[in-house]
């Protein structure tokens, strides 16, 4: 008979880190996790963090990959900064993840693959099981491999296949320690591989059930732990990436406006999933075209937009880089046009998968010329999908290209979504030309400076726009200095008149106070966390949060006025800061930057607000 555990211990939050090979499943295994918390009612954050090569040599550190996740009873905003618990298939695993676990953490390690073998791969000189590198950790050392294969040994796989289900072993071994319940991983399991694969889905089932079993005999695991529903949270909630809330943001947009959404692009990391989601919506309306190169996607898209589409382009930074003269054209046309930069680090190819918010200056001046967009910038994975919708609203209703940013933090990360009513969400009008003969191109609204839209085959509106200036009014072609000197101003107001329709700027916390932490778009979560932990404190600072960055909201000099001291907390070496010091010099700006391809830890952040607070 199986002994019971000891005791169950009820816990706020967990945070629980799978390290492994690229190719030993550890973004499967957390996905099928975050799915079952949140189908279990707990909050949740995701980090996946895996190498940029298609597959570095195995064992090695360079070839790990990971996936932390940060499931809870309150509201989560982080993914968390250490883990409470690591799976490490292997000595590159433990090696490369050692300085991000608690003290006292459990780490569960496939002892079949620790030998000298895979420790001489991993750089180590000696046994880490026995050189001190595990002390104060409570280690679980189970022969996953080895009870993986003899699970399936009748079922007929092949050796490679038998092999690769040992991530849902040690994901079984983790559903017994936090008492959750099998049934959603199996279902998940199920709906992944079933109907194309059955026995591969019985061989992942079989295995899931043998790791929640062994767990139950191993005594350093006496103890298990419950995380409690969030009580009284209503809606329809789903767990979502970026990605996905971006596609999906992008498709109620054109509902809501009435049109066909066209998808122009070239498949970049991390932005690809972003075409992959959206090719699959044909039933919604929906086209996307996989061009050659990034500037054949982002031309596609401008055709498609003067063909009365919601016209969209994805990317990333090298990407926008290649688009930066065709957005000059969507400019001079005025045209509605957005632009998704998935941004990663750079330069060049630099870490493709890994985040950072060093595209800032581009978004707003990377074009030649005088080539004015609204840029704005989502903060959580799932207000992609907000952020998006309003990328569209603005594109449409103001004539513009809006660049919307992301980054592979948020892209890949998720969260839980409340999934609103399409009716819910606010209407979007694009101005229309009605018919008449008195149409002009470029005859505005006086109050928005926007441009009528003629679509093409209107009767009695045949027009014509491209890269050359164009005269006011009409639209003919004009090199009178005089007048490009008007369209530009004319170009830069249309935009600028856009923050009459954003919201003003709030912030969290106490309208005024000693110090105002100011971010931008993806940072929000890290920055959110550490004010709050340094509020609890009963320090007196507050988070200002920019998603509207140019323009930026009509109140941010009045918010920065009520505050002793600003500091601004960004992933590059601060193209944020330089911007606000530009658009409101007045003011004084420390910094906090970091450029590792790692979002912000809540212990760094706080370290460096109370070192301000207390000079």
């Amino acid at each position: 008979m199986l002994k019971k555990p000891n005791k169950v211990i009820e816990v706020d939050a967990v945070v629980v880190k799978f390290a492994g090979d690229s190719g030993d499943g550890m973004q499967l295994s957390g996905s099928q996790f975050s799915d079952t918390s949140a189908f279990a009612g707990n909050d949740l954050a995701t980090f996946p963090d895996f190498p940029s090569e298609i597959r570095a040599p195995q064992g090695t550190v360079a070839g790990v990959s990971g996936f932390q996740l940060h499931i809870g009873h309150k509201e989560v905003d982080t993914p968390g900064d250490l883990a409470d618990v690591l799976i490490a298939l292997n000595p590159a695993a433990l090696k490369a993840n050692m300085k991000w676990v608690k003290n006292g953490a459990t780490i569960i390690i496939d002892i079949d693959n620790f030998d000298n073998k895979y420790y001489k791969k991993a750089g180590y000189i000696e046994d880490p099981l026995g050189d001190g590198t595990v002390d104060g950790y409570n280690v679980v050392k189970a022969p996953i491999s080895q009870l993986s294969k003899s699970t399936v040994k009748d079922l007929g796989l092949d050796a490679k296949s038998a092999e690769r289900t040992k991530n849902q072993f040690a994901l079984g071994m983790l559903y017994w320690l936090f008492n959750k319940d099998l049934k959603y991983g199996e279902e998940f399991i199920e709906n992944k591989f079933g109907s194309k694969k059955p026995l591969l889905a019985e061989a992942n089932k079989r295995v899931l059930r043998s790791g929640y079993n062994y767990a139950e005999t191993v005594e350093a695991l006496r103890t298990t732990y419950q995380i409690n529903p969030i009580k009284d949270r209503k809606g329809l909630f789903r767990n979502i990436t970026g990605n996905i809330a971006t596609s999906w943001g992008l498709i109620a947009a054109a509902e809501r406006a009435g049109l066909e959404l066209y998808l122009g692009s070239y498949p970049i990391t991390p932005a690809t999933e972003i075409l992959q989601e959206l090719a699959k919506m044909k039933h919604f309306g929906v086209k996307t075209f996989q061009a050659e190169d990034e500037i054949a996607g982002i031309n596609s898209s401008i055709g498609a937009s003067f063909a009365g589409d919601l016209a969209v382009t994805t990317t990333s930074g090298p990407g926008l880089a290649l688009k930066g003269e065709a957005i000059g054209l969507a400019v001079i046309t005025e045209l509605p046009l957005v632009i998704v930069d998935v941004q990663r680090g750079g330069p060049a190819t630099g870490l493709p998968t890994k985040p950072e918010q060093a595209d800032l200056m581009q978004a707003l001046f990377g074009r030649n010329g005088e080539s004015p967009c609204v840029v704005i910038a989502a903060s959580t994975p799932a207000n992609c999908f907000h952020y998006a919708f309003m990328a569209g609203k603005i594109a449409l209703e103001h004539m513009t290209p809006v660049i919307m940013l992301t980054d592979g933090y948020l892209a890949n990360g998720s969260e839980l979504w409340n999934i609103p009513k399409i009716k819910d969400l606010p209407e979007i009008k694009p101005p229309f030309v009605k018919d008449n003969s008195d149409y002009q191109p470029y005859e505005r609204n006086p109050e928005t400076l926007v441009r009528s839209w003629a679509l093409p085959g209107q009767e009695g509106m045949r027009h014509r726009i491209g890269g050359l200036e164009k005269e006011d009014i009409t639209g003919n072609v004009s090199h009178n200095p005089l007048n490009h000197e008007k369209m530009v101003g004319l170009r830069e107001e249309k935009v600028q008149r856009v923050v009459n329709c954003i919201p003003e700027l709030k912030v969290s916390g106490e309208d005024r106070g000693d110090l105002l932490v100011v971010g931008w778009g993806g940072s929000y979560g890290a920055l959110i966390s550490a004010v709050k932990d340094c509020q609890a404190e009963g320090k007196k600072l507050s988070l200002a949060q920019f998603n509207y960055i140019k323009p930026m909201p009509k109140n941010t000099a009045e918010v920065f006025s009520r505050f002793s001291k600003i500091i601004v907390c960004e992933l590059n070496m601060g193209q944020f800061a330089n911007y606000l010091r530009m658009t409101f010099p007045e003011f004084k700006y420390l910094q906090h930057n970091k450029i590792q391809g790692l979002p912000f830890m809540i212990s760094e952040l706080k370290e460096k607000f109370n070192q301000i607070l207390e000079a």
